[in-house]
């Protein structure tokens, strides 16, 4: 237990010292691909999630989707490539196949669809390859490019305001 607080409190170290090194420089390209990252502690709405960016224009095939959990039972099986806190390692990596996959895929656009800052999730979104970042607003404001402010039970509201203002930025 003790170890997982460590753990959990270097990692964050180590992603808030990388945070302030960080460029914004989001990219001009029109939205073609998506990544989604979703804490399933607090969402469980995925599929209606998707499918709002489906009616909104995005191709399914060009959607993308990790999942975290705080806890995986044993039997348990997914739809969705998951991982949790043990999937970290001590100096800030993540060792999931799946994982490295999903951050090294070049996204036009990462929603990280979370509203509470866990170590791995803040990990996972500010190593992604993504050319524009959209979080909420509770979310360390230096991850994402674009913040919107709701919390994770409105998708619907998420959704509206994330293409209106992509529309604005000429994005889609």
């Amino acid at each position: 237990m003790f170890l997982n607080y460590f753990k959990d409190f270097s990692t964050k170290k180590i992603v808030k010292n990388s945070l302030s090194n960080v460029k914004n420089l989001a990219s001009d390209t029109i939205i073609k691909t998506v990544g989604i990252i979703f804490d399933e502690s607090y969402f469980y709405e995925k599929e209606a999630l998707v499918l709002e960016l489906i009616q909104n224009g995005i191709a399914e095939k060009d959607i993308k989707i990790l999942v975290y959990k705080d806890k995986i039972k044993k039997n348990e099986t997914f739809d969705y490539p998951v991982f949790t806190n043990k999937d970290l390692s001590w100096h800030a990596t993540v060792d999931k196949k799946e994982v490295k996959e999903f951050i090294k895929e070049p996204f036009d656009l990462l929603i990280n669809y979370y509203d509470t800052e866990k170590v791995a999730l803040l990990l996972v979104s500010h190593a992604s390859k993504a050319g524009f970042k959209v979080g909420f607003a509770t979310v360390d404001k230096r991850l994402n490019h674009f913040m919107i402010n709701t919390n994770a039970e409105n998708y619907k509201v998420f959704i509206e305001e994330l293409f209106k203002y992509l529309k604005i930025l000429n994005k889609i």
